[in-house]
């Protein structure tokens, strides 16, 4: 009797690893580029010299089912912790704490090299405000807390697939939009170095192959926003405006939206005799508004950012409308369905008019 023997190896199977959205953290230091008028370089900034330093926690998205993640090279989302100084005892040494997105572009196929651009938006504390008596010199914040707007851009070295090195430049505008002045604001534009750690190295490049087409209607929005302004910066009196937008647009790309509509305003200010004078309490006294330009850059799906050229038919310049032209920049998010909710800053030329909170509707969005 034979006994017949068979061996079998059985083939490895390789089974594909699910793509992680990895852990980013960063690390970012900067210095220098205080832009200030000469007088203001006198009094405010005398002798100062800022130093800031930002700590970044983020996410690269490279697995999401909203296909603009994709379109955006596999961005980071994230949250920024910020510290500065200025040397001096006149600004303070202000912190921020905000939200950020940081998209690579250029060639991302290079093992070596790399760039991004980044967008943040969050809230800074610990400023020394003017004050007539105890700080008389700062005439560029009035308040403690104020909106933190930053920007950069910068080239990376990868090291390796864990650690990378970077140069770039940034640009910080801190406003309270005239909640409390004065609000000449503090605009930075500084050199920055950075060190980035991701535990995971592991880079899934974006597959642009299955993206669909951009919604291709008529889109129409109805926003309100309130807040208040000073006017004043000897009186702390804050006087309550509001805004009625309807506006409709259209994508010219995935990425951009453009439109038009009007903007309707409400002052406060307008009913009282010290400001209004023999025009108080009358409607034309708080009232103003215009057609205006409107434009959006989408992140994703539910976040744009959002701006605005008007052009006052009526205005009232006792209300703070010093100039005919006005400007809006903000962000809004989809926060259920077609509702949606953010906040801008209003602006005449380089001086802010107030901060907007907003909520607002969208029609077609889909």
């Amino acid at each position: 009797m034979t006994t017949l023997h068979l061996c079998a190896q059985i083939d490895s199977i390789s089974f594909e690893q699910p793509v992680k959205n990895p852990l980013i953290i960063e690390l970012e230091i900067e210095n220098g580029g205080i832009l200030a008028a000469k007088d203001i370089r006198r009094t405010t900034f005398e002798s100062a010299y800022y130093n800031g330093l930002n700590l970044k926690i983020g996410w690269k998205i490279q697995k999401s089912d909203d296909q603009y993640f994709t379109l955006y090279n596999n961005p980071i989302y994230g949250v920024g912790f910020y510290s500065s100084t200025f040397n001096t005892d006149i600004i303070g040494s202000p912190y921020a704490i905000y939200g950020f997105v940081q998209s690579p572009f250029g060639n991302l196929r290079n093992k070596r090299w790399g760039f991004d651009y980044r967008i943040g938006l969050g809230i800074s504390g610990n400023f020394r405000p003017y004050d007539p008596e105890s700080n008389p010199l700062n005439v560029v914040i009035g308040a403690k807390n104020n909106v933190f707007i930053d920007f950069g851009i910068r080239s990376q070295y990868k090291i390796n697939p864990n650690w990378r090195v970077g140069l770039g430049l940034a640009y910080h505008h801190f406003s309270n939009g005239a909640l409390r002045l004065p609000n000449k604001g503090v605009n930075l534009v500084p050199l920055t170095a950075s060190i980035t750690y991701q535990p995971h190295g592991q880079t899934v490049l974006p597959d642009r192959s299955n993206i669909e087409p951009y919604n291709n209607k008529i889109q129409y929005h109805i926003n309100y926003g309130a807040g208040w302004k000073q006017l004043d910066k000897d009186k702390d009196e804050r006087f309550l405006k509001t805004t009625l937008s309807a506006y409709a647009s259209k994508h010219v790309s995935h990425k951009w939206r453009m439109g038009g509509g009007l903007d309707l305003f409400y002052s406060a200010s307008g009913n009282y005799d010290e400001i209004a004078g023999e025009d108080s309490g009358k409607l034309s006294a708080k009232l103003s508004g215009g057609p205006s330009f409107y434009l959006v850059h989408v992140l994703n799906r539910n976040l744009v950012l959002n701006g605005n050229v008007g052009y006052y038919i009526h205005k009232r310049y006792f209300n703070g409308e010093i100039n005919r032209v006005f400007l809006r920049a903000g962000a809004r998010y989809y926060i259920y369905k077609d509702f949606n909710a953010g906040i801008s800053i209003k602006a005449h030329k380089g001086k802010a008019d107030f901060i907007e909170w907003t909520v607002g509707y969208t029609f077609n969005r889909d």
